[in-house]
């Protein structure tokens, strides 16, 4: 049983390694995330690095990993319909709450709208990727009473969560940028916990990256790109949502 956790734990360790050079080739190397008009980069960075590897290719090690076992599932975040509809309101809340909290440069809700869906889909990756597949692993793989194994699945989470922000675009790839998100991480490794629900922890969890993606375009005098709908921003995002949903069902729920 010990090897077998061992070995999950190296395969979703693989999947990040895979994700993170697939971001940095495909966004830090070229700096899509500062070039808001680059749109084909933009997209080719979403589509590659995180639907095809960080949500399909998640949901896929998921499957396998779990071996359709409902607790492992559980584990991962995938549990009931029921605890979905009941988490994903107070996700969206607590998400807002600490969006006003940060004080955001900018709260049009159009800004919101834009800076929201391009934080989504890779949100979705992020979530899928270190604590989906690693929290959920690593909780349940120590051998250890749960009052120990989750904050040691918490903190491997959201460090990981954080290092992997060296492969993205300045000013998100710095030694102080990574170690803040990395303690940023620690929340979504609370909301996760509790919620044991993938979609409001995904939910959650973007609402913790607008401030950021604000931030650094108005430090850049390109906060007006987003007062108007960025529809291929939306476009991407309604597109992820919808695949990590049809994952879901037909890859890691499949019976």
């Amino acid at each position: 049983m010990i090897a077998a956790d061992g070995r999950r734990i190296a395969w979703g360790v693989g999947l990040w390694v895979l994700w993170t050079l697939a971001t940095w080739w495909l966004e830090g190397r070229i700096g899509t995330f500062a070039r808001p008009d680059a749109v084909a980069d933009r997209l080719l960075y979403t589509g590659v690095a995180n639907v095809l590897i960080g949500i399909v290719g998640a949901a896929l090690l998921l499957r396998f990993l779990t071996g359709g076992d409902s607790q492992r599932r559980r584990h991962a975040g995938f549990a009931s319909l029921g605890r979905t509809v009941a988490w994903v309101p107070l996700g969206a809340a607590l998400g807002l709450g600490f969006l006003f909290a940060q004080g955001a440069p900018s709260t049009a809700p159009v800004v919101l709208l834009n800076a929201y869906s391009q934080v989504l889909v890779v949100s979705i990756a992020e979530v899928m990727v270190c604590w989906s597949i690693m929290a959920g692993t690593i909780a349940r793989g120590i051998n250890a009473r749960m009052w120990v194994a989750l904050p040691i699945a918490a903190m491997v989470a959201s460090l990981m969560f954080g290092a992997y922000h060296f492969a993205h675009s300045p000013p998100f790839n710095t030694v102080g940028m990574v170690a803040f998100l990395s303690l940023i991480g620690l929340l979504t490794s609370a909301m996760f916990f509790l919620s044991k629900d993938v979609y409001a922890t995904i939910i959650f969890h973007t609402f913790l990256g607008v401030v950021g993606v604000v931030q650094a375009l108005a430090e850049q005098s390109k906060l007006e790109i987003f007062q108007m709908v960025q529809a291929p921003l939306v476009g991407t995002a309604l597109v992820a949502l919808v695949v990590l949903i049809l994952a879901d069902v037909f890859i890691v729920r499949r019976s």
